[in-house]
């Protein structure tokens, strides 16, 4: 278990060692729409590089990364919008408490649904689509009421800034995978 809290490039050691992971050392970093627009920046970056594939690392080449870490924005950002926000109710979600707090989603753990799964062939021009639409939605969540939600399958019901928590997760998990592919 160590190990894999120990793999996460956002956790200090002093907080593992002395056992305040969870609590005193969970939020270690602002989550907001400017972030979410640097992380498809870094997303739009590595189109050019969509077809390398490295196999030890992962089944997927960099454009399926990419495509379905654009489809999570878009369809997560466009389901908060259709949501009722006076229908919104919290819950308490252990999954969801561990792993926002440790900022870190572990790789093969969970198969992605299929609307978020990309296609067999992903074009440069979807791509580039997808980022665009990306900006619009996130340009978007600034002005989405606050208890606009959306359900994710593992993590619960997330309202508007638990959302953005997500999709940062989400995306980095993804643009790690990327970086070890390309390496």
């Amino acid at each position: 278990m160590l190990d894999l809290f120990q793999r996460s490039n956002n956790i200090n050691p002093y907080c593992l060692s002395k056992g305040f992971l969870l609590l005193s050392c969970s939020l270690m970093g602002k989550y907001n729409e400017d972030g979410l627009v640097s992380l498809v920046k870094k997303l739009e970056n590595y189109i050019d590089r969509k077809d390398v594939r490295k196999a030890t690392v992962s089944k997927s080449d960099v454009a399926w990364q990419i495509d379905h870490s654009l489809k999570v924005i878009n369809l997560v950002s466009e389901s908060l919008f259709k949501s009722d926000p006076n229908s919104y109710q919290s819950g308490f979600k252990i999954w969801r408490f561990i792993l926002f707090n440790l900022n870190y989603i572990p790789r093969g753990r969970a198969k992605s649904p299929k609307i978020v799964r990309p296609p067999d062939n992903i074009t440069t021009d979807t791509l580039t689509n997808q980022v665009s639409d990306a900006f619009e939605n996130i340009e978007r969540l600034t002005t989405a009421d606050e208890k606009a939600h959306f359900t994710h399958f593992v993590f619960g019901v997330l309202n508007r800034k638990r959302t953005i928590r997500f999709l940062h997760l989400h995306t980095n998990h993804h643009l790690k995978i990327i970086r070890d592919i390309i390496k």
